[in-house]
């Protein structure tokens, strides 16, 4: 059965960094397309960043970002740990919100951003970011 397990959040003071970690159990995640959200208490769930599956050539793998996180955010990949990493720097108040990693097996040549892409989803951390 597959399983995501996320860790990495906390509190942190703005302009700060934080990495969020998204481990997989069950499948390799180097076949998967994956993905973070997020979602702030009454708001809706908004797409964060997405990254293509690795088991394709070089000049396919690409990732995408939300443009509010654009030169920010960066998501990549670990394959020897099976797992996928969200870098987040010069964090900003309204960054605070539950994040949670997705994935779908198997994944296409292109980030997708639609949370109907997904399957599978992470039990969320939270990021809170102090002014």
């Amino acid at each position: 059965q597959v399983q995501l397990v996320e860790s990495g959040g906390g509190l942190v003071q703005a302009g700060g960094s934080l990495r969020l970690s998204c481990a997989a159990s069950g499948r390799t995640f180097s076949s998967a397309a994956v993905a973070w959200f997020r979602q702030a208490p009454g708001k809706e769930r908004d797409f964060v960043a997405a990254i293509t599956r690795s088991d394709i050539p070089r000049s396919d793998r690409t990732t995408g970002y939300a443009d509010s996180v654009k030169g920010r955010f960066t998501i990549s990949r670990d394959n020897d740990k099976n797992t996928v990493y969200l870098q987040m720097n010069s964090l900003k108040p309204e960054d605070t919100a539950v994040y949670y990693c997705v994935a779908t097996w198997p994944g296409g040549t292109w980030p997708l951003r639609g949370s109907y892409n997904y399957d599978y989803w992470g039990q969320g951390t939270q990021v809170t970011v102090s002014s």
